[in-house]
Order: C-alpha cells, then structure tokens, then sequence
C-alpha cells in the first residue's frame, strides 16, 4: 500500500468530544490522503472503470452552542477505478465559510438548530442566511468537473473529480444566481445539461433554471409558491422537471423573529409541479397528492398521457415525542427514517386530465435510492437502497428493490459497520439493467476501519466482490455520485 499524508487541518471541536454525531460513525476526520495499491480482499473487476464520489458533514468548527449534524464542514472522498487498479483521496472542500472560520478561530454563523440572530456575521448563504454554506449534502459531475453543494442553497464549489484539486467555485460566465442552488442538482446524462432549484424565504420562493453542458445558464425561471417551502430534492424525465410544495414548511410568522420553527400540515396537500425542461411558471402544472414530506425522489418518466414519479413517502414526517424528550431527541427525530415510516412510493400524474393515482411500491423501509444513470428519466426496474439504522442516521445495509415486480434482495452489514448512499456502475455492454456494480464506503467502528466494497449488483446478496482498505476510518456522509470514465475529461 502505498499512502501519503497530504494535509493535516486544525481542528476546534473540543477535546474528549461526547456529541453523538461527532463520535462513533460520525467521528470527522483532520487528515487528507492519497492512496495507491490499498489492500484488497477480493478482486477489483478490470471492467470497472471510473470513479466513485461521496460528500459528507465533516465538522472542523463547532457550534456556537447546539450542533447538528447537517452542519459540519464538506468532505468529498474519491475513489478512482482504471483495470483492476483503484486510488483514493479526501479533501475537504475549500468553502469562504470554513476559512473564515478557521481564521476567526470559531464559528461566525449559526447553525440549523441555532437561531440565526445568535450569529457573529449578519451576512450568510442560502434560504435562511446567517448560515454557513458548507457545501456538505451532496456531489455530482457535470462538464467533467464535480461540484459539491449545500442543502439550503448555496454556491456550488468545484473540484477535480479524481484528483480533487480545488478550482473554486461556479460563476457561470457571471450568471450564478443570487439565491444559490440546492443541493441535488441533477445531471442529464443524454444532453449533459444540469438541472436546479433554488429557495428561499420571499416571493416567488423558488426558482429552477438549467446549465448547459458547457457550463452556461441557459435557462432560469421563477416558481411562485403560496410562501415559504423546504424543497429538498427534484427529478425528471426526458421532457419534464418535477418540483414540489411539500406540507412541511417554517412557520411564517416566526420567520421574521427569527424562528425557523417547522410544522407540518397533513390538512395540506403534498404538490408536485411539472414543469417543461425550458418552460417557465406559465407552463406549470401542479398536481395536488396525499400530504406527505419527500426528503429524496428515485426517478420520473414519461408514459402516454401520465408522469410516473417515484420517491419515499414519509407517513409521519413529524414523529410525536413525549413531555420527557430532550431537545436534541426532539431535534434528531427528523433524522430517524423508522419514525418517519419513509417507504417507496410511485406518483401518477395524467398530463391531460389532472388525475392523480397514487400509493405505495414497497411496505420497506428505506431510502436514499440510487438507479442505474444511463436510464435516470426513462422507464425502469431497480432502484438500489439504503437500510437505514432504527433509531439513528446512519445504514446497515443496502437493498435492491425491483419497482416491477416488488422483488427485493437485501445485503446486511456485521454489527457496528454502516454503509454510504452506494452508487451503480454500469458494466461495459451490459445485458440487462443491473448487469453493474454496486460500490459503498463502509464505516467499520468495532475495528475502526473503512472499506470501499464493490458488489455484483445481479448478486447483492452474496456480498462484496471486492473490500478495499482505506487509509483511516471515514467520516459517516450523506451523497454519493457514479462517473464513467469517459465522462472525466473537462470541456473547454
């Protein structure tokens, strides 16, 4: 094994740290490695080619006095595949934030579970402001360089999606909006276009817009809502976007005393608005559902007159707690997928007649869905799961899920090891769907070790063809990202 210690970053969480999403799992990482010729049991498969990336919340800072775990810095890892052969890096993601805060020597903003008027810097990103952007939710690649973003919007930091070499943040030819972008920005394979939104707390609320695959804004229209929304995730088909106003949203009137206080309203309904890829707000239909919160969509595609939408349904977005919860239990159970009762759910929305059919795919709980990319808008059969943790935001296992036929196979972790949102990687020429792999980073605490494992996705439940040692134990995350191979090679 051959392995390098690039950087090493100052830490100032304290020491002899006890938060439950800064220790076990969730313990954050200082040092930033490159690895070659890492052990491995098994064998990495020669036709695997490309490269496997994964964001996540790395605290370096901590909070002025409550932390949650969606606050912590961003760390991208990467692990790269070229004929038989891998190499792994992680770097955290050179925000303003971080170095500003860095330099201050704590944090200068509030977090999620702060208000914002305790913040040191009136200034901030994103929907709520006084908030740092960490760009800590989520990854993806597009033009051949990867772009890390934040969940309540923000800038969308670059980098080099093998090397991770920072080459700062997008500016679209100056045409960056304003309001940032979300995070789970998506990226149409077919047309190399990504796809966004962005929110925030006034009118019209939401924006969509849509980026060449040369990186220019080609396309940016508001989405007027009734007020205030949490939209966390989209998806789209070949010809349409899908957006949402889901009934769980801040309370208005607390907003301006700085509350950020959310309610959910199950008198409300869930609505999904689909939206031409190019239209604006003229060409929206919005489709109202049962009420509902949706943190991630699967996939959409087109059939005759009807959208097929496909994401989890959450039953209890707001799980009850008793006089005798604390206020972090109060403040976690959003994090807890069992409470949530977060199963696969399909949406039929009929274009022509504004009907909506509805109801569950899968009495599993689960979430976190990845498809195979090549089909992301079209007709499909596998979505590959995560098995969530009861009780705590972490995976014990991963399931493929057939949406056809409601087949489901599933591959469980040993006691103590957690796993990552886990990509599919299409096999070269491949016969079928999932004739791919399916690659995780996994979180060993009993033996304090990380894996990268690699699995046959037509035989999930045989387990890893491969397990390949990582320099240290990584960091629990959120948001991975697939790139083939001949999608590494930046435009321009």
């Amino acid at each position: 094994m051959t392995i390098n210690l690039d950087h090493e970053w100052e830490s100032l969480l304290p020491a002899g740290d006890t938060h439950p999403y800064r220790t076990g799992a969730w313990r954050p990482q200082t040092r930033e490695w490159t690895a070659r010729d890492m052990h491995v049991e098994g064998e990495i498969p020669t036709d695997l080619n490309g490269v496997y990336l994964r964001n996540t919340e790395n605290p370096l800072v901590p909070n002025a006095d409550r932390y949650h775990p969606f606050d912590g810095d961003g760390m991208i890892h990467s692990i790269s595949f070229r004929e038989g052969h891998a190499e792994y890096r992680n770097r955290m993601v050179r925000t303003e934030g971080l170095a500003t805060d860095l330099e201050a020597g704590g944090p200068q903003w509030s977090g999620l579970a702060e208000s914002p008027l305790t913040a040191v810097r009136t200034d901030g990103w994103g929907a709520r402001t006084r908030m740092k952007d960490a760009s800590s939710t989520d990854v993806v690649v597009h033009g051949g360089v990867a772009l890390s973003s934040f969940y309540q919007c923000g800038d969308l930091y670059q980098l080099d999606p093998v090397t991770l070499e920072d080459k700062g943040r997008a500016s679209w030819s100056g045409a960056f909006p304003d309001a940032g972008v979300s995070a789970h920005t998506k990226v149409d394979e077919k047309t190399g276009e990504l796809l966004f939104f962005n929110y925030q707390t006034t009118y019209p609320y939401m924006h969509y817009g849509v980026v060449s695959r040369e990186g220019v804004l080609t396309h940016y229209t508001p989405v007027p809502l009734p007020g205030p929304r949490l939209p966390h995730d989209m998806c789209f088909t070949d010809n349409y976007s899908i957006l949402n106003d889901c009934p769980l949203f801040w309370k208005e009137d607390l907003i301006q005393r700085g509350i950020y206080a959310t309610k959910f309203h199950p008198d409300m309904p869930t609505r999904l608005g689909v939206i031409p890829r190019h239209g604006t707000e003229k060409d929206i239909k919005w489709f109202d559902c049962e009420a509902t919160y949706v943190l991630h969509w699967i996939n959409a595609y087109e059939e005759g007159d009807e959208i097929i939408v496909d994401g989890y349904f959450q039953f209890d977005p707001s799980p009850t707690m008793g006089p005798e919860a604390t206020v972090d239990q109060r403040m976690f159970r959003f994090l807890d997928l069992y409470a949530m009762q977060s199963k696969p759910y399909r949406w039929r929305l009929n274009m022509k007649t504004g009907a909506v059919r509805e109801g569950l795919l899968s009495d599993t709980i689960t979430e976190f869905g990845m498809i195979n990319p090549q089909i992301v808008g079209k007709k499909y059969d596998y979505v590959y799961s995560v098995v969530p943790t009861e009780g705590w935001f972490t995976f014990e296992g991963l399931i493929k899920h057939n949406v056809t036929t409601g087949e489901e196979e599933t591959f469980r972790l040993p006691s103590g090891s957690y796993a990552s949102e886990s990509v599919f990687a299409p096999r070269p020429n491949s016969r079928s769907e999932d004739d791919g792999y399916l690659i995780t980073f996994t979180m060993d605490v009993v033996n304090d070790v990380s894996h990268c494992e690699i699995f046959d996705a037509l035989r999930l439940s045989d387990g890893p063809v491969a397990r390949i040692r990582l320099p240290e134990r990584i960091c629990s995350g959120t948001h991975a990202y697939w790139a083939d191979a001949a999608t590494l090679t930046p435009l321009g």
